[in-house]
């Protein structure tokens, strides 16, 4: 690293372009490492991005342009916007798109000919070299250009790989089709290898055009955080009205909501009361009463009454800005097996050359009387049985088997890092509300007591009391009855009374709906069993709302956020798979303990805001645990991008499953165990198919050499080293294909 003197640093994030694996991403970053004035460098690679820190006085964002164009990539440092961004990353794709497509269109008739009708027409050769041209200086340009860009620099990536032997098998099979001469008047035959250069080409395109598609979204969670906050903004300033725009709030401004508006800024309700959906924080499905003197968030959602707010956090100090700021930072995404296979390829590629010159130096002095030949073609052998298409397929062949067989279940997995790291998973974290339980408050107990009046009308009365009240407990209720298609009643009074419940008339006679502090305030009697009632609904952490009359309580409904019918037959197969768990919720400690014990999950935490869920988890990753969370809402994104493996359920919110490395589309616990199992099936079916890439490469490359030669005269042609290249692929994709056969449940 370099020395720094000017000790005022400045830290900056640049968009990247260029990148295609995970040692891009790393000699990018140790090349700025290097630079002169450069303190840190830490590339993003899911979201193509580099954090810099850099002394000001010493170097300048061009530079660091001018050190990363060096090797090939490009520093985004003019000021680009997100929509500017996503529009070039779109023409990046389409490209990518387009040239895989092509790869695959003229690979298909090279690959007939050379396969199947070898030597049977006297073109046959030149026209698989017409096809072959544009798919390997078109459609493979990038690892040509990648190559070269890392050879300047000493440096070998999968793109040394790539263009060292699909080059030199072109340039050899070029040569036998235009002057076969050379090897026919040797009584050699003029072997072609056009079909795997081609093949090669359009597989590991694919395989980058698949890659890109999933990074360029991993920028939709984003996008979709940020739309959360109001472009404008209704405020008093000087007793005037105005609409201005959201980042012209000032602190100190009164700001004006509506019922349904978004809340642009943190602030103090001033004026005014209503019910607000803090979902996105808390991940509760019950909104929060406010009044004056309340503190409210941006990006909540304002329900019932109109509100003044007076503004106490604008712009980049919201929470809001603080969760979308927390999701960037920690939605970086490594693939470890993939990092592995281009360490290797970094230490193959050097030893591969120096194997083929070695063979080529032993034949031309040692040989025979065809000593070139024999050198010649010992030497192409070796390069084009160190072909790197099995090692290329041994992870991304897995991975798409596991992806599908995943699909087939339900379980959407999005990255293929997830999918390698979720086998080290030994605690799963769960948010309650939407994960273990439904995420809907709806009436789960009715118990009536005695009473004169009929139990239909006494309904009907309720059912109308509820209907015009604005409490979401109420909506439940009303929600309840309207299925069960009771008819309302006309009422000559009814008031809404604050953190008690609603009272009405109906024929003289005065009714009440809500808690035990409104029947005790107007002296209604609460009669002994019902209340044994109510204490129990609330010992199992349900909301009791009685219905009475001016006398007496006449019934106690319960409400609650029922659990899930799947949950605790999940949470126990992950137990037995020996993963720990802890719940963690917004909700009060009351509820957690009852939810907890119902579904045999003896750690929970409680009444928790987003940021102390990172903070827990932080503290899990610190003690060396690999740590994976479900969950379902907004409130969950910052946890799910700061968990090693990140678990949404599919009938969350879209920003929840933007986040997530892996979606389960039946919103069932038993299906992370499942994504457990399915992630340590692939993971060692990719570490069998590397095993057997370089079981070919280790075993045929000293045979290709010519090792055998002076003991039993057998000499592997490039015919053959073509084959047993062909045949390592074979096995690496027979090998992935056995995925299918998984049983997960």
């Amino acid at each position: 690293m370099a020395n720094v003197t000017d000790k005022t640093l400045t830290k900056a994030s640049f968009p990247v372009e260029g990148m295609t694996c995970a040692s891009c991403a790393s000699s990018i970053e140790s090349m700025l490492k290097a630079t002169e004035g450069v303190e840190e460098a830490n590339v993003n690679f899911a979201a193509k991005t580099v954090q810099v820190t850099y002394s000001a006085g010493v170097t300048s964002p061009d530079k660091l342009k001018g050190t990363v164009e060096e090797i090939g990539f490009e520093l985004l440092i003019e000021d680009t916007t997100q929509d500017e961004l996503e529009e070039r990353q779109a023409k990046a794709l389409a490209d990518l798109k387009r040239k895989t497509i092509g790869a695959i269109i003229l690979a298909t008739p090279v690959f007939i000919l050379g396969m199947f009708f070898h030597n049977a027409f006297s073109w046959g050769n030149w026209a698989m070299l017409i096809f072959t041209i544009p798919v390997l200086f078109w459609a493979g340009q990038r690892f040509f250009v990648g190559a070269w860009a890392q050879a300047k620099h000493l440096r070998a990536n999968m793109d040394t790989l790539v263009a060292l032997s699909t080059g030199i098998a072109f340039i050899f099979s070029a040569f036998n089709t235009i002057y076969p001469e050379f090897f026919l008047s040797r009584g050699l035959m003029p072997h072609v290898y056009f079909e795997a250069v081609a093949v090669i080409i359009a597989f590991i395109l694919l395989g980058k055009y698949l890659e890109e598609g999933a990074k360029n979204r991993s920028s939709a969670a984003i996008k979709k955080l940020m739309g959360m906050q109001p472009k404008t903004v209704r405020i008093l300033r000087d007793g005037t009205e105005m609409e201005i725009k959201t980042e012209e709030v000032k602190i100190g401004d009164t700001v004006l909501l509506l019922p349904g508006e978004r809340v642009p800024v943190d602030g103090a309700v001033l004026a005014g009361s209503s019910y607000v959906d803090e979902s996105m924080l808390s991940g509760e499905p019950v909104p929060v009463p406010k009044k004056a003197g309340d503190l409210m968030y941006a990006g909540t959602i304002n329900q019932k009454g109109s509100l003044q707010l007076t503004a106490l956090k604008t712009g980049g100090q919201t929470m809001l800005a603080h969760i979308i700021k927390l999701v960037q930072e920690a939605q970086g995404s490594k693939a470890p097996v993939q990092k592995l296979v281009d360490k290797i390829a970094g230490i193959f590629v050097p030893i591969v050359l120096g194997i083929a010159l070695l063979t080529f130096a032993a034949w031309f002095i040692l040989g025979g009387e065809a000593y070139l030949t024999e050198a010649l073609l010992s030497t192409i052998s070796v390069l084009v049985i160190a072909c790197p298409c099995a090692l290329g397929l041994a992870t991304p062949t897995a991975i798409m088997v596991g992806v599908g067989r995943g699909a087939e279940h339900g379980i959407l997995i999005k990255d293929a890092e997830s999918l390698e790291r979720a086998q080290h998973v030994d605690v799963v974290i769960l948010d309650k509300t939407g994960t273990i339980t439904l995420g809907k408050p709806t009436v789960t107990d009715v118990v009536w007591g005695d009473m004169l009046l009929e139990k239909a009308q006494a309904e009907q009365i309720f059912f109308s009391m509820e209907a015009q009240s604005e409490h979401p407990i109420a909506q439940a209720i009303y929600t309840y009855y309207k299925e069960q298609k009771c008819n309302k009643v006309e009422l000559s009074y009814f008031s809404s009374l604050t953190g008690q419940g609603v009272e009405a008339d109906f024929e003289g006679i005065r009714y009440y709906a809500g808690n035990e502090k409104l029947l005790q305030e107007h002296g209604v009697i609460l009669p002994e069993r019902l209340k044994r009632e109510a204490m129990q609904l609330q010992e199992q952490a349900k909301t009791a709302v009685y219905f009475a009359d001016a006398k007496q309580a006449l019934a106690v409904f319960a409400v609650s956020d029922p659990i899930k019918p799947t949950a605790a037959a999940g949470i126990k197969a992950m137990l037995d798979a020996g993963i720990e768990l802890y719940m963690l919720t917004g909700d009060n400690k009351q509820t957690a303990a009852a939810v907890s014990k119902q579904v045999g999950i003896t750690n929970f935490k409680a009444e928790l805001l987003p940021g102390d869920k990172g903070d827990f988890i932080k503290e899990l990753q610190q003690q060396g645990r690999t740590v994976a969370m479900v969950g379902d809402g907004i409130n969950d994104a910052q946890a799910l991008a700061l968990a090693d493996v990140s678990i949404a359920m599919g009938h969350g919110t879209d920003v929840a499953m933007d986040v997530a490395g892996i979606t389960l589309m039946r919103s069932d616990l038993q299906q992370v165990a499942n994504a457990i199992k399915l992630s340590k099936a692939t993971v060692k079916t990719i570490r069998q198919n590397l095993f057997w890439a370089f079981f070919y490469n280790v075993i045929c490359i000293p045979v290709a050499a010519g090792v055998l030669y002076p003991f039993t005269g057998f000499l592997l042609s490039p015919m053959l080293a073509g084959a047993a290249m062909a045949l390592s692929s074979v096995s690496v994709v027979s090998n992935s294909l056995r995925l299918k056969t998984k049983k997960l449940d």
